[in-house]
């Protein structure tokens, strides 16, 4: 697979007219602190290295965050907490994040999402999340030496487990639980986190030192 192509596919998506409306008009009213910013407003695409061997899967595209800048946790809280760790765990070239021209570089690791478009209050519906399902299973195909997913939130853990069933590596998603730090026997590897959404970040269920110790985990068994 192509990946840039595949990429280019990615933004050229309207399988899911409420998500791209939503994109687009979040892209018009923008917010105050960003008003000078030509937001991105389209689907977001999958960003980082093309041999990665960590996945990392997250729910959807921050309104403000990549649906502003263009890129996979860029812009806003929770891409500063999973950069960090990124970083502190050897995968990322830098602590932060800012915009898509800011010299990141991720090092075995590509970074995608359940659902590539902005969903209003944060919630894609099940009939969207299925629309945009089959992004994954083709990244799950190209990325066949992965040797860890991180799915971060119970949407994206879901979504992976189902993407795994339709390729015939698991029968039984019911028998896989969420939970922060959890490490599933799958092929690849399923490492279960906490989202790093403001309300997780801010109430302190996720903190940095819990968000490094998932990244820290996968670097062990990637570079063991």
């Amino acid at each position: 697979m192509n990946l840039s192509s595949f990429n280019q596919a990615i933004v050229a998506c309207h399988k899911c007219p409420r998500l791209i409306d939503h994109c687009r008009a979040i892209a018009i009213t923008k917010r105050r602190a960003w008003n000078d910013w030509d937001y991105w407003g389209k689907p977001v695409p999958s960003f980082g290295d093309p041999a990665a061997r960590l996945l990392i899967v997250g729910l959807a595209p921050g309104a403000h965050g990549a649906n502003r800048t263009g890129r996979m946790f860029t812009g806003d809280r929770s891409g500063e907490f999973l950069y960090r760790s990124l970083y502190r765990a050897g995968f990322a070239s830098q602590p932060d994040s800012h915009s898509s021209n800011d010299g990141l570089v991720l090092h075995d690791a590509w970074i995608t999402a359940a659902a590539h478009c902005a969903p209003p209050d944060n919630k894609p519906t099940p009939a969207e999340l299925h629309n945009c399902r089959p992004w994954l299973e083709q990244e799950f195909e190209h990325f066949r030496n992965a040797k860890v997913i991180v799915a971060l939130g119970r949407i994206a853990f879901d979504t992976c487990l189902s993407v795994l069933k339709l390729r015939g590596q698991i029968t039984k998603p019911s028998q896989y639980s969420f939970g922060h730090g959890t490490l599933h026997n799958t092929e690849p590897a399923l490492l279960s986190s906490y989202h790093p959404s403001q309300q997780n970040t801010s109430t302190g269920r996720l903190t940095q030192q819990m968000l490094d110790e998932v990244f820290l985990h996968a670097a062990r068994i990637i570079f063991a």
